[in-house]
């Protein structure tokens, strides 16, 4: 599909001297060290080209004309409106845009844990480090898995907002999307990263503590906000989230107990709400510093802080009501995955 200038080969290691490079018997620890890395750096790739199809199908919106607005006229002096002042066209830009930014806070929010991570080692204090070698470790397969699945939707938008012009190699965007593809795939499928959230990280290493204490910390930082009247539907929605993110944990967590099927049948869907949730930190935190710089006046940039203000309204309204979708989903007994027999599964018609 894509990486069409990607150079692959075989490497043939016959007759090679083998080298031991970590404890023994402790390679598959030592694999997920540069493994995390990768992961994270696999969901820039999300990220990225969310972003770049943003920006070019926002030129687009702006340029291409068709039709009038349902509201009346935007460009009268012109023969239609510009896509941009189509309701339909502007959902597609501005989930790109929540999806792009709010994904980049997500992983600059990564990195800032990585940081402390290597402060603390080199101060010495090796407790220090692995407890934000721990919350970076809870969140590495939300970003992996989240932010390349959002970024292959952004991708795909993109080309629609382009319409037909988009399918094709003049204007880049069906490059894309082609290219974006493999994000998901890369460093562990989806289903892979889920597995590891919900089996590995928040089931058997902290049964259920992982998921306790980074949604105490959104819950602190959304009650500093419910008297701020802009903020305050925000800081309420998300703290009924972070209430009902431990609810499902525990839920699912029962249910595995009874049926080992529920933590693979979940998994998906408990990844997607939690990248959800997380992104609503995210937009809340942004919001708030916009509030702020708002509030005290004269910025220069003004405007590019109204914008922060509105994309976070945009992202709760229309974006994060997907995490309802999701845990009523996970919710669902495994018996409707399980009760066609695999030789029945063939059957169409």
């Amino acid at each position: 599909m894509g990486i069409k200038a990607s150079a692959t080969c075989v490497m043939n290691f016959d007759a090679a001297t083998g080298y031991l490079i970590g404890p023994e018997n402790e390679g598959l620890e030592c694999m997920f060290t540069f493994m995390n890395t990768a992961r994270i750096g696999t969901a820039i790739q999300g990220v990225g080209p969310a972003e770049l199809s943003y920006q070019w199908a926002l030129a687009y919106a702006k340029e291409r004309r068709s039709m009038r607005a349902l509201s009346g006229k935007k460009d009268p002096e012109q023969v239609a409106d510009s896509l941009i002042h189509h309701a339909d066209v502007r959902r597609m830009l501005l989930t790109q845009k929540a999806f792009a930014e709010g994904g980049r806070a997500m992983l600059y929010y990564a990195a800032k844990l990585a940081d402390h991570m290597v402060e603390a080692y080199a101060e010495g204090d090796e407790k220090k480090a692995e407890k934000y070698d721990d919350k970076l470790g809870f969140l590495t397969p939300v970003l992996k898995g989240f932010l390349t699945e959002l970024g292959n939707e952004a991708a795909n938008l993109g080309v629609q907002v382009f319409g037909g012009h988009g399918y094709i190699r003049e204007h880049g965007m069906e490059q894309i999307v082609r290219d974006t593809r493999i994000a998901t795939l890369y460093e562990g499928t989806t289903g892979i990263q889920a597995l590891d959230l919900l089996g590995r990280k928040v089931l058997l290493m902290t049964q259920g503590g992982a998921v306790r204490e980074f949604t105490l910390k959104i819950a602190n930082f959304a009650r500093k906000h419910l008297t701020t009247k802009p903020l305050r539907p925000m800081a309420i929605e998300l703290l009924k989230l972070t209430a009902q993110w431990n609810l499902l944990t525990v839920r699912v967590m029962l249910a595995a107990r009874k049926d080992r099927d529920v933590v693979s049948a979940a998994a998906h869907d408990f990844l997607m709400y939690s990248g959800y949730i997380s992104m609503a930190y995210m937009w809340l935190r942004q919001a708030a510093v916009a509030q702020d710089k708002l509030a005290h006046g004269g910025d220069e940039s003004e405007a590019f802080y109204q914008t922060k203000q509105a994309t976070a309204e945009f992202y709760y309204e229309r974006l994060l009501p997907r995490a309802q979708a999701h845990a009523t989903s996970m919710l669902s007994p495994t018996r409707h995955l399980m009760q066609v027999e695999p030789d029945n599964m063939a059957f169409t018609g």
